[in-house]
């Protein structure tokens, strides 16, 4: 593991949040911020922007049928939205909170205030802000409880622990992000991963502030796991412990027994684990999937984030056992993990595979080249200089409005922010997973032809039934990208590596229990189906979750209209949605 010569210590810019937590049983919640310094030891000090002066940010419980108001005051000198990640905001889409999609941003020294019912979820997801790269410390855990009188779909747990994973740089994260704007290579990679706020005893100047839990043998512990990292998949192990999945985005899975869970950054897994080893010390490890090949490869963060189980009634001078994690490049494991899970036919808010399918899109996804955007300036950093990275679904590679969302124009009719003819296939057909490009030649020039800088939707009828295959492209490089949809949970249907091949993967697809989640790692170098009913009216962005690739243009929006009833029509916005 690569160590680094210090790490730092975070206080508060304050970014400002009110929270309250309105439950079914009139049970309030708030949370106020002010200027702090968050106190976890490490080296030196650094100004973030936090939620309440803390890293991670406040947790949210609500029960399942809770409606959720959030007073969000915002005291940072930067643009802010807040993303309730996974939550389907039914008729509720001006609460999603994606910059320039559902609304326009919260300006410094301004308000807004999300409020939506939760319904038909429960389980573990999360919050972050949707600008720039402030969800780097502007996140947090959102847990739904079921409703009093339903219990699990399995054996209740003793307790539970949140496992809430991140990244850190020793930088301003915004002034990392538009160093690598210039670049036109994306921002540096980071310096540390987190737990729980934390990057764990293998860093310098931390191990006093090591995120520990304490178990008792024989009993059995919920982790509730989140990938709230920037542009990292995460392993994540236990030493000598199973674990059983039972959850993944807030949808219950068949129970699946795993020595290591694999997480893109959005997805949530829930974990059972039972305290069985000898009363000692042991490591909760996670460290990078590095998916990304190229030629040559790129740099990644390689260090390894750990906190520590200890046992009551162990030695306090137990040396903790540390797991062995799957090799950085382990696309097997990644694999075999993502595919192995499936949903839990009958369990609370079980889905079935909607169908017959109403509009059949093939979605390239994956990176490209444009001319470099600021010649005689500050050169990129592509060889030469004149180019720069763009990512692309179908060769568009979308670029979010400024004078208006995508849904204020939708609703009010307004024209001039986008277009509805976002392509259902990619205009040329090619070998897309062949890095030797062995149909196409002169690989940089087919790269830059083949993207597209645009704001181009996908209009969808209320109801209908959507298909997408989800393709990885190796235009510049595979990588395994986390593809995230808002507003909806789908079914993962198949996913595998190389070319899709509509007849024969078709004939595999799982139409009985398959999968359900907001957030797809489609695979590198491969495919994923993925199939979902457009019953909730708005717009939504369906992008990768990897936030330099959101940058870059890795994103479309589906525009979904209104269904024949006021019930199934999207009402006005709240008097006080920020305007642009």
């Amino acid at each position: 593991m690569a160590q680094h010569t210090s790490l730092t210590l975070p206080c508060v810019l304050v970014l400002s949040f009110a929270f309250s937590v309105v439950l079914a049983d009139v049970v309030e919640h708030s949370f106020y911020v002010e200027d702090n310094m968050i106190v976890n030891q490490l080296c030196s000090q650094q100004v973030i922007t936090a939620v309440n002066g803390s890293l991670p940010g406040p947790t949210i419980a609500v029960r399942e049928g809770d409606t959720l108001v959030v007073h969000v005051f915002n005291l940072s000198p930067y643009n802010l939205t807040i993303h309730w990640h996974g939550i389907f905001q039914y008729l509720s889409g001006w609460a999603d909170g994606p910059a320039y999609v559902t609304q326009c941003p919260i300006l410094p020294g301004n308000s807004y205030t999300y409020k939506f019912t939760i319904t038909g979820q429960e389980g573990t997801l999360w919050w972050h802000a949707h600008v720039s790269m402030l969800r780097a410390t502007v996140y947090g855990a959102l847990v739904i409880y079921p409703t009093p009188g339903r219990s699990y779909p399995f054996t209740p747990p003793d307790d539970e622990f949140i496992i809430l994973l991140g990244e850190w740089w020793n930088s301003n994260v915004i002034d990392v992000d538009e160093q690598g704007k210039l670049t036109g290579v994306g921002p540096n990679m980071s310096d540390a991963f987190t737990i729980n706020g934390q990057p764990g005893d293998l860093y310098p100047c931390s191990s006093d502030s090591t995120y520990k839990i304490n178990v008792v043998y024989g009993k059995t512990y919920l982790l509730r796991i989140i990938n709230g990292a920037l542009d990292d998949q995460l392993f994540f192990k236990i030493a000598n412990h199973k674990m059983v999945v039972v959850a993944a985005d807030a949808a219950y899975t068949t129970p699946y027994e795993t020595d290591v869970v694999l997480l893109g950054p959005g997805q949530t897994t829930d974990v059972l684990m039972v305290a069985d080893q000898s009363p000692g010390a042991y490591y909760m490890a996670a460290r990078a999937y590095a998916s990304a090949k190229s030629v040559p490869p790129p740099p990644f963060d390689n260090t390894t984030a750990t906190a520590i189980i200890t046992y009551v009634g162990a030695q306090s001078s137990s040396t903790p056992t540390m797991p062995v994690l799957p090799g950085f490049d382990d696309k097997d494991t990644a694999q075999r993990f993502h595919s192995s899970l499936t949903g839990l036919v009958n369990g609370p808010f079980w889905r079935p595979v909607p169908g017959p399918v109403d509009e059949n899109m093939f979605v390239t996804v994956g990176l490209g080249l444009l001319p470099c955007a600021n010649p005689g300036n500050i050169p990129c950093a592509i060889p030469g200089g004149l180019l720069r990275l763009t990512a692309s679904m179908n060769n568009e590679s979308f670029r979010l409005p400024t004078t208006l969302s995508i849904l204020e124009s939708h609703f009010n009719g307004v024209g001039g922010i986008y277009t509805d003819d976002f392509p259902d296939q990619p205009p040329v057909t090619f070998d897309y997973t062949n890095q030797q490009f062995s149909n196409l030649s002169v690989p940089a020039n087919i790269a830059i032809s083949m993207s597209r800088v645009s704001t181009k939707v996908k209009r969808l009828s209320y109801n209908s039934t959507v298909q997408i295959v989800l393709q990885n492209t190796a235009l510049v490089g595979i990588e395994s990208h986390p593809i995230h949809l808002h507003g909806y949970n789908f079914h993962i249907l198949a996913q595998g590596f190389g070319n899709y091949d509509p007849v024969s993967d078709s004939s595999n697809f799982n139409l009985y229990n398959p999968q359900e989640r907001n957030t797809i790692a489609v695979p590198a170098g491969g495919w994923a189906v993925i199939r979902f009913q457009a019953n909730n009216p708005g717009a939504w962005i369906m992008h990768c979750h990897l936030d330099m690739h959101l940058e870059f243009g890795l994103a479309t929006v589906f525009v979904v209209e209104n269904g024949p009833t006021p019930e199934t029509s999207l009402p006005p916005p709240p008097q006080d949605l920020p305007q642009c």
